[in-house]
Parts: structure tokens; C-alpha cells; sequence
């Protein structure tokens, strides 16, 4: 059986509604390294978690940013 190192990224962002036909959510979708990952829109800083096996934060970052969202790592 693989053996996955899945790691549990964790960020700061201003997304405050996500919808499935949003440009963040599309990229986020599409992206072969991201397993699964959520968005607390409750929360005070909009926590993105983002459930990979082989990304690095700055990576995300990016996604988001260029998607017109800020985004930062906790």
C-alpha cells in the first residue's frame, strides 16, 4: 500500500462567500497537488485549510492572490 504524507496547510484570507463558479474555488479545484480543501467564512480570518501532499504555502498564496483575494499563512 502508498504510503501519502498528506500535510494540512493553514492560511489567513478575506474570502468572505465562495461559491463553486468563484475563480478561487475553480483554481483550487483544478490543482493536481490539492487533495481537498475549505473555507471558514465564519471565522474572523476566513481560514483557508488546505489538505496536499507535495505543496509548499507560498504556492497557494499565489492561487488566491492572483484570484484577487489576500491571503497569508497562520
Amino acid at each position: 500500500m502508498k504510503q501519502t504524507n498528506l500535510q494540512i496547510l493553514v492560511f489567513k484570507t478575506d474570502i468572505s462567500e465562495l461559491c463553486g463558479n468563484c475563480e478561487v474555488a475553480k483554481k483550487l479545484n483544478m490543482h493536481p497537488l490539492i487533495n481537498e480543501w475549505s473555507i471558514d467564512t465564519e471565522d474572523k480570518d476566513k481560514v483557508l485549510r488546505v489538505v496536499t501532499t507535495n505543496i509548499v504555502p507560498q504556492q497557494i498564496v499565489q492561487l488566491v492572490t492572483e484570484s484577487g483575494h489576500y491571503c497569508s499563512e497562520l
